[in-house]
């Protein structure tokens, strides 16, 4: 900030901004200058009937600032007598927030919110007249209008006081000042110096007062004239604020001591050192001054010791908490501090510093206080969150959680690649390579395959670079925006990370110093990009700055940075090979003259080997390689070729003989790599060779076949050993001097489907998507065989003690191997679809097999055919999304269990003969769920047969009891998407979870307070997970094969199994009958050595297949590694999981917090947690979120502000599914309520509204401060996320603040009656109450019970008292501050005995010691607040009663029963409170009912103004009334529907829209008001579609409606009449249209009957039945001539039906002519999923109606645009989203398109520019634009929002498809 010298001593602000050139300040209505008398000057005069229309604003633009930071601010100015003045002061704080200032005599009283504080202003009277002795015998000046004889004031305002005290913030400046009417101004300035307006210069230099210290008088410019023998307070006013003494009303500003003057000089002289001044505050001051002197109380000190003054942590400013070391604090720790806190008496004694402002503290600095306030900072200024069960108790937070932690450890990883096989790393000493596999980095030690992990990456990584001496290793990922991350290679950690703006990343290089580090990728153009960074820092700072960045058309392939000169580096391509340099920020390059080789494709580069940077450049010598088979020698000082050579096949002369390679004209080989060493050359091709050269290219002298193509070769720094790695995931090295090959990896080439394990052998069997079916052995990781068919292989399954397996295919086909013969022991092909399950018994006595279509089969396990015992048809759900492991068998052999015959129904059978024993339908486990859940996967409990679990669509795990089918137990939200695999250990004390890329493993008994641990690291979908027969690890496969270490202690009984099983295994090598078995056999592997190329190679041992094996088989091949590779012994963990020697795994773990929310508890009741499923409350009050099965789309982006081509102009209906969602302030006359996902607030006395836009789901809740300029809405999560509350600024209609931390639904929200708390309660499935700050938001204090929370209620005398009540009862809750801390204490008491088993529903406060509540059967009970116990109750409804409200003597009841009572209940405060709880009669007091109404629907909100005569009530049926109870009268304030809308059209004119809903009503609106005008309803009938006769004007305009039971009704405006009923269908009428000119309706049918009717006389003139077995989506009319089509008509007309077909029709009604015109049929796959497919909707073109515009489901998300002239589709824009409704504007060419995704989106079809808008909490169901184009409606479920239709801006065409 500038320096503020400037403003000393004053600032005279008139002067400053030029007030009368009105450049830098502005006015507003009558503003005018004048002389006044008096002051003998010119002065502003601000008039005006309105205050807030005629004013003064300085400065003129409010994203200005005056920047005046003086302290003290004078106003100079008077009061216009008898009118009202307004004066607002905009003050910024820290932290940028900004506190509005205001005083005014229209305030009745003082009002204070976090960012407004309202202070009345008294005026004064002149001298001796009679408002004068008034205003002294009131001992208050006076309220109201100025008097008449009001005199010129002075008045000074502290800021830095003020803010201070009632806000508790610091002064930063003053930002804007404005001065509304009435009043006359002088002047106004800022200043630091506290001045005396009464003393003249004269005064002052005789009284030795002097300015520089703040006593000395007003500038003279400021001054009020003064007579000569005059005084200045006969004629004048001074005001300072605060003011001294005691003052009636309290916190207002008004004249104090009449003669300052007469106090003590030397107090103002020095006003560092003046006492304390007495100032009365009122209630919600007093408790903020409580909690600052609480803060800062100091000890009472020794006598005789000088107190010393020490920093103390500034006031007002509260840290949030980072650290979590106080969680580790003991208990005996936190008893001292508790006892040192409670102990602590400090009497403060404040000092007021002009200078800083600050409140200062004596503090003797050896008192505790002062320690702790040294030693522990972090534990004085935070605030934490109070812990459970005792206010005081121990921070430390004893939860129990499931243990050891972590309870996995990623032990290795089967894998190679994912998004690239050209990376693999040598590192320097050569003992390890590095690789990508997926997400995950691993190093893997060559001599013992030991893995490390780097994980960070969150999609797969694509490139990877060492530095020289590999101390740094950079890695990139795939993605939009590629992320790059430089790692510590031997610490693992990651140093740095960052984004480049590229959309891919293939390749990396690291300067051989590391300080330059080289990227190349595709921009947002598919430009390449070449990106250089400055790395030199990034060990130290983790700094990396961009030293030079191109864009460039070249294409690149590979890029190095040349080791001998960082600045240099060289690239290859498509056509080209290039040089680059880095020179002063600018990257450069040049390429090489290729002559006639300038179209090869270059693969690869590398530099001469030789680290020694002394090496003249023009010794430099440069390879590259080419698909073409080239490989070049490029001198690279001079940039020219110096040798050429080319790579041919061998000519085969004999059969068992190559000759020597050369290099000649021919046919060639692609080169995918190169490397150099110092004395040979690598190369690897296409032909799957990896080939060692000396450096002239002479002839090979050693080389390896592999499998498939080699995309990498790398020479070790040492030159010893080349790494090879081959496109099908396989990666290995040649040892030179033995020439000896390993292979280190093989992998999948494709998504691992399913897995088994032989726990004797520890071998593990896996089928891919890439066709192959692998078996692996666990301890070395090595491929022991590798099963390769033309059918897919879908699931694999060991037997459980022979070496047997069996896999099923797509086809059906289930073949069983016997693994040691390497013989196809059975095939079956009883299947006609996928194989989705296959398992053997535990017994090895059975095996079953399972298909897509619904079949399982029993087979014979104990017979080496394994024959079909039994085949069961359509008893298992169909699809294959159950794969692979869709059958479930108990552990004692005994059952069978699967999802079937439906996705709804769980089936346990029989094992040996799949006869039915049980079904468990789990749709109707769970009654309250308001949908259907469906199982998605099945897993028995070894240790407890009767265990079944049940993985269910609703992320869901059920424990089903397998003899009774009783649901036993229930977990909700699994995982954050739907579970995917279950297991559980053989001890059954751990249950095992995979969802999508996480594994859970979870406490199977689910008694602890964190349940759960959660993993992740895949990158795709994880699709079986499963613990290993020893219950020592755990596998999860999915991109890869991921074996984690189970850390959890084994039970002792399985301790020993486990070590057996442990000294049997080992790596297995394969039986000697393999090579005799007839089936053929290969490594797999390149030869251990390459033969000079005069030799011949060696052949491999091989012999043919059995003809009928290699028919069954395919391609079948065995590997057998353990011949290559020495067996390595892996140490055995035994039961101790830290025994293992191998280093820690780097990984990450997210541990899953079940249950994070602490509880207190009073000494009284102690409110416990039980884990326990939660179980919806039987009471209507308690939120429900109405069931949806739309989700957001995450991907849609809304347009920024201001450049939104439609704009949202009104919100038509209330939900009144919400709880408390209305809220009316009377005073302000502003009521806000919510409506789907967006809060209106509407102002009653205009009309207005204003939309408040963050939620996207359903709101349950809302709540406004007592001033009514903030408003709190809560809406619920989804897809796992916690719910949502905004904090929202009325006056600008921002979002102040967000709140995510209810897991479930907001039940209800409130504010303290000082606006100091806010506090949040949530539903049944998280009953936690929470306890906010207002002014920062932050929690301070939460409390979780052990039932649903209803209700809660501040008390409104008494800030720190509130209540809230639910399902266990009443809770009494007590907020204590300690400090800093703010600690929520609780008390719950059950409700009386009296009223029964009842729900407290309800509750509201009674003046200050009573308390009603509600409860679910009618009853309200009165409660004593301070005994905490119910006296008196009586039943005031027969229902339950969901709203309280109390005002005075007046008590509010509404319940579901539809009946609002008003009741007097004054004579409750007389009653005496006994031992027992007394009814109405037995106590002898009368309650008595006043008055009643019955409304549309259950009560749901209410707001009435303090006397309760007047209110606003919302209902169920989505209304909202005002209520006046003197008149006994009700209007309608808002009307919407209650159920689902499924039409909304304009009239033709636009004056009425009208809406029809699934309850059979018709609503006719006006516009543009948007209030009801009439309403059509028909009982019993669904109304599911309406249309407007083209008729225009009111007499003869008429609605026409279909509904469900195959009538048409019209009815007429002018006369709100039916005036018509026809009956031309049978079934449900789905579309309905006036023909264009009105002469007959058209409407369809659900079974595709199209039927013409006459709105004449009624009758049915033709029924068209071409679309006959199809719902009919659409029909629409158009007033076009068909001449041009060849047919008579003056209109055509089109019909979509559901089958994607669209007839198009020519129509001249008035001579019965129809023709068709067209008919479209739009192709189609087979639709699978759970709902019905998208619809089909058809619209004419308005611009021109010979096209057609067209979307429904098909092979493309489309709209497609059909031309009838041409008879083609002419056009497509592509679409996100299925479309679910479509509607064409008139005007530019607009589209507007909604989706399942609640996603509206605006396409201007022209260009396929478009728009997102997200306003809408469910999918669109219907989007129909206006006749003129202007607006349009857009309805999704129950909520219609009208839109204004803005135009097409340039901001507007900011995305495209």
């Amino acid at each position: 900030m500038a320096s503020k010298g400037w403003q000393h001593p004053y600032v005279n602000i008139f002067k400053h901004v030029r007030v009368e050139d009105w450049k830098r300040s502005a006015k507003e209505g009558d503003v005018s200058t004048y002389t006044d008398k008096r002051l003998k000057c010119s002065v502003f005069r601000i008039r005006g009937p309105v205050p807030a229309n005629s004013y003064i604003l300085v400065p003129k633009n409010s994203n200005q600032s005056l920047g005046l930071t003086g302290r003290y601010f004078y106003l100079l100015f008077r009061p216009i007598p008898g009118k009202y003045f307004v004066v607002h002061l905009d003050v910024s704080v820290e932290e940028g927030l900004v506190v509005r200032i205001s005083f005014s005599n229209m305030f009745k009283e003082f009002k204070s919110t976090a960012t407004w504080l309202q202070f009345p202003f008294l005026c004064g009277a002149a001298k001796d007249s009679v408002y004068e002795s008034t205003a002294k015998s009131a001992r208050h000046g006076l309220v109201g209008p100025a008097p008449t004889l009001v005199r010129w004031t002075c008045l000074m305002l502290d800021l830095q006081h003020t803010l201070s005290v009632y806000l508790n913030r610091c002064y930063g400046q003053l930002k804007s000042i404005k001065l509304c009417a009435n009043m006359a101004v002088k002047n106004m300035f800022t200043s630091d110096l506290l001045l005396n307006p009464g003393v003249s210069f004269s005064e002052a230099k005789l009284m030795g007062l002097a300015s520089s210290q703040g006593t000395g008088p007003i500038p003279r410019d400021m001054s009020y004239p003064v007579p000569k023998g005059g005084s200045w307070h006969d004629l004048y006013d001074y005001i300072r604020f605060p003011s001294e003494g005691t003052k009636l009303p309290f916190d207002s500003i008004q004249k104090g001591n009449p003669r300052p003057e007469s106090s003590c000089v030397s107090n103002q002289r020095s006003p560092i050192g003046e006492e304390p001044r007495c100032v009365n505050l009122t209630k919600p001051v007093q408790d903020r001054v409580a909690l600052i002197q609480q803060i800062t109380t100091q000890k009472s000190l020794p006598r005789n010791q000088t107190p010393v003054v020490t920093n103390i942590p500034e006031l007002g400013v509260v840290s949030t908490f980072q650290n979590d070391d106080w969680l580790c604090r003991n208990d005996d720790q936190d008893q001292q501090e508790s006892k040192c806190s409670s102990s602590q008496q400090f009497t403060p004694r404040c000092l007021w510093d002009a200078g800083d402002g600050g409140l200062h503290v004596h503090v003797h600095p050896e008192d505790d206080f002062s320690k702790h306030g040294e030693e522990g900072e972090e534990e004085f200024v935070r605030t934490p969150v109070p812990h459970p069960f005792h206010l005081s108790s121990s921070i430390e937070t004893r939860q129990q959680k499931l243990l050891p932690d972590p309870i996995l450890r990623l032990n290795r990883i089967i894998g190679f690649g994912g998004a690239t096989t050209k990376c693999a790393l040598w590192s320097k000493s050569g003992d390890s390579v590095v690789y990508p596999c997926h997400a995950i980095i691993v190093s893997m030690k060559i001599s013992s395959n030991q893995q490390r992990f780097f994980i960070g990456h969150t999609d797969k990584v694509s490139a990877l670079a060492f530095n020289g001496n590999t101390t740094l290793l950079a890695s990139a990922q795939t993605g939009n925006h590629s992320v790059v991350r430089v790692w510590n290679y031997h610490k693992g950690n990651c140093l740095a990370m960052f984004r480049i703006h590229a959309h891919s990343l293939s390749t990396l290089s690291f300067s051989y110093g590391g300080g330059i580090l080289c990227g190349v990728g595709k921009d947002s153009h598919s430009k390449t990009m070449v990106v250089v960074w400055n790395t030199m820092n990034v060990s130290k700072a983790g700094e990396v700055t961009i030293l030079a960045k191109a864009h460039t058309d070249v294409d690149i392939n590979t890029m190095k940075v040349a080791f001998f000169d960082d600045t240099r580096m060289v690239s290859c391509g498509r056509d080209n090979i290039r040089l680059w340099r880095v020179r002063n920020g600018t990257l450069r390059s040049c390429p090489v003259n290729l002559g006639e080789y300038h179209t090869l494709d270059f693969t690869d580069v590398a530099f001469e080997e030789g680290n020694s940077s002394n090496q003249h450049l023009d010794h430099r010598t440069l390879f590259a390689s080419s698909r073409s088979g080239y490989i070049f020698e490029i001198d690279y000082s001079r940039v020219v070729i110096r040798n050429v050579r080319r790579l041919l096949p061998a000519q085969q002369q004999h059969a068992n003989r190559r000759e020597k390679w050369t290099f000649n004209t021919g046919p060639s080989i692609a080169i995918n790599s190169i490397s150099v060493s110092s004395s040979f050359c690598a190369t690897g091709s296409e032909d799957g060779f990896l080939r060692l050269w000396p450096l002239d290219f002479s002839a090979v002298f050693l080389e390896a076949e592999h499998e498939g193509p080699v995309s990498l070769v790398s020479v070790s720094s040492d030159s010893l050993q080349v790494l090879a790695a081959t496109s099908t995931g396989n990666l290995g090295f040649l040892d030179v001097s033995s020439r000896g090959y390993s292979t280190l990896m093989r992998s999948h080439t494709d998504t691992v489907l399913g897995f088994s394990v032989d726990g004797i052998r520890r071998h593990l069997t896996t089928a891919s998507s890439d066709g192959t079916v692998r078996i692996w052995n666990m301890d070395s990781l090595h491929q022991l065989y590798d099963f390769v068919s033309e059918d897919s292989p879908c699931s694999v399954a060991f037997h459980p003690s022979e070496q047997l397996f069996s896999c099923g295919f797509s086809s059906g086909i289930v073949r069983v191997f016997d693994i040691s013969s390497a013989k196809l022991l059975a095939e079956h092909k009883q299947h006609r679809g996928e194989v989705v399950g296959l398992a053997f018994s535990p017994d090895g006595e059975f095996m079953y097999s399972a298909d897509s279509q619904g079949s399982v089969v029993l087979y014979n396990a104990s017979e080496e055919d394994h024959n079909v015992i039994r085949v069961v048809c359509n008893v298992v759900a169909r699809g294959t999304e159950r794969a692979p492991d869709a059958l479930a068998v108990s552990s004692d052999s005994r059952c069978l269990a699967f999802i079937g015959p439906s996705e709804y129904i769980v089936t346990i059978a029989d094992s040996q003969s799949l006869d039915e024993l049980l079904h468990v339908d789990v749709s109707i486990l769970d009654v309250q769920s308001p949908r259907l859940d469906s199982a998605l996967k099945v897993c028995f409990s070894p240790a407890s047969t009767e265990h079944l679990l049940v993985a269910t669509s609703a992320n869901k795990i059920l424990w089903v009891n397998t003899k009774t089918g009783r649901l036993l137990r229930e977990v909700s939200k699994v995982h954050k998407h739907q579970c995917s695999s279950l297991a559980v250990s053989e001890d059954s004390q751990f249950l095992l979870t995979a969802g999508h890329n996480a594994v859970k493993v979870w406490d199977y008994n689910m008694q602890l307070d964190i349940n759960s641990q959660m993993f992740i690291g895949h990158s795709q979908p994880i699709r079986q997970v499963s613990f290993t027969p020893d219950q020592l690890g755990v596998v999860s496969v999915g991109d890869a094969i991921f074996l984690w270490d189970f850390l959890a202690h084994p039970v002792d009984s399985l301790t020993d199994s486990r070590s057996l099983l442990r000294v049997i295994s080992g790596p297995k090598s394969v039986q000697p009958d393999a090579e005799r078995s007839g089936v053929q056999l290969s490594s797999g592997m390149p030869r251990q050595t390459a033969p000079l190329p005069s030799s011949p190679p060696p052949p491999l041992d091989s012999s043919s297949l059995d003809r009928v094996d290699q028919e069954v088989l395919g391609s079948l091949s065995i590997c057998d590694e353990s011949t290559t590779i020495p067996a390595t012994t892996v140490p055995d963990t035994g039961s101790h999981p830290n025994s293992d020697p191998r280093p820690a795994v780097s990984f990450l773990k997210v541990t899953e917090l079940v249950n994070t929310s602490p509880l207190n508890t009073s000494h009284v009741n102690a409110v416990e947690l039980k884990g326990k499923t939660p179980v919806r409350p039987d009471c209507y009050r308690h939120f429900i979120p109405r069931f949806k099965t739309s989700t957001l789309d995450q991907t849609a982006v809304a347009p920024q502000p201001g450049e939104e081509g439609i704009k949202l102009k009104a919100v038509i209906g209330y939900n009144g599914n919400g709880r408390g969602n209305m809220v009316w302030s009377p005073d302000q006359g502003l009521m806000a309520y919510s409506c789907g996902c967006v809060v209106v607030v509407e102002y009653l006395h205009t009309g207005s509204q204003r939309h408040l836009q963050g939620h996207s789901e359903e709101i349950s809740c809302l709540a406004v401060t007592n001033d009514a300029q903030t408003v709190a809405s809560a809406s619920g999560g989804n897809n796992g996320r916690r719910s949502l509350i905004c904090i929202w600024d009325v006056q600008n209609g921002t979002c102040r603040n967000t709140i995510s931390y209810h897991r479930g639904a907001v039940q209800c929200l409130t504010f303290s009656r000082d606006d100091r708390f806010f506090l949040s309660a949530g539903d049944f499935s998280d009953p936690e109450v929470a306890l906010w700050s207002s002014k920062t938001f932050q929690l301070l204090s939460s409390v979780s019970v052990s039932g649903p929370i209803h209700d809660a209620a501040f008390s409104p005398s008494t800030a720190s008292q509130l209540a809230c009540v639910g399902s266990r009862g009443a809770y009494f809750c007590l907020i204590n501050t300690h400090g800093l801390d703010v600690v929520l204490k609780v008390q719950t008491v059950e409700a009386p005995a009296e009223v029964g088993d009842v729900e407290l529903t309800a509750l509201c406060y009674h003046m200050d010691s009573f308390l009603f509540t509600a409860t679910n059967r009618g009853h309200v009970c009165v409660w004593d607040v301070n005994t905490q116990r119910c006296f008196m109750t009586w039943e005031a409804d027969e229902g339950e009663i969901g709203v309280l409200l109390c005002r005075g003597n007046r008590l509010l009841t509404g319940s579901n029963t539809r009946w609002l009572r008003l009741w007097e209940v004054e004579a409750v405060q007389g009653v005496k409170p006994q031992e027992k709880v007394c009814n109405e009669e037995d106590s002898g007091t009368v309650v008595v009912l006043e008055q009643e109404i019955m409304l549309d629907g259950t009560t749901v909100s209410a707001a009435f103004d303090s006397t309760m005569d007047m209110g606003i009530v919302g209902t169920t049926a989505g209304t909202v009334w005002y209520i006046n109870w003197p008149d006994n009268s009700s209007i309608r304030l808002i009307s919407g529907h209650k159920t689902k809308v499924n039409d909304v059209v304009f009239s033709s004119d636009e004056r009425h829209f009208a809406t029809c809903s699934e309850d059979g009503s018709v609503r006719v609106w006006s516009a543009p008001s948007n209030e009801l005008v009439v309403q059509f309803q028909v009982l019993n009938q669904g109304c599911g579609c309406v249309c407007w006769s083209p008729s225009s004007s009111k007499e003869s305009s008429c609605v026409a409606a279909g509904y469900s039971d195959g009538t048409l009704r019209i009815f007429r405006l002018s006369s709100s009449e039916m005036e018509m009923k026809l009956h031309p269908h049978q079934v449900a009428v789905t579309a309905i249209q006036y023909s264009a000119n009105g002469h007959v309706i058209l409407s369809a049918g659900k079974n595709g009957l199209v039927a013409v009717s006459s709105p004449v006389n009624g009758g049915t003139m033709r029924v068209i039945r071409d679309h006959k077995g199809a719902p009919i989506t659409t029909i629409q009319c158009v007033d076009e001539q068909c001449k041009n089509f060849g047919l008579d008509g003056n209109e055509m007309w089109l019909a979509a039906s559901s089958d994607r077909r669209v007839s198009v029709w020519a129509a001249d009604w008035l001579k019965d002519k129809c023709d068709l015109l067209d008919w479209l049929t739009f192709p189609a796959p087979a639709y699978f999923g759970d709902d019905s497919p998208p619809p089909s909707l058809a619209a004419f073109c308005p611009a021109d109606p010979s096209l057609v515009v067209y979307t429904g489901y098909g092979v493309e998300k489309e709209l497609s645009f059909y031309c009838l002239a041409k008879k083609q589709i002419i056009k497509k824009i592509a679409l996100p989203d299925w479309a679910t409704c479509l509607s064409l504007s008139c005007k530019s060419q607009l589209i507007a398109v909604g989706s399942k995704e609640r996603v509206l989106k605006l396409i201007k079809w022209t260009s396929g520019r478009f728009q997102d808008f997200l306003q809408h909490s469910d999918s669109l169901q219907t989007c129909r634009f206006s006749p003129s184009g202007t607006l349009l409606f857009t309805v999704a479920y129950n909520e219609i929002l009208l839109w204004e239709v803005q135009g097409l801006t340039s901001g507007f065409e900011t995305q495209t498809f």
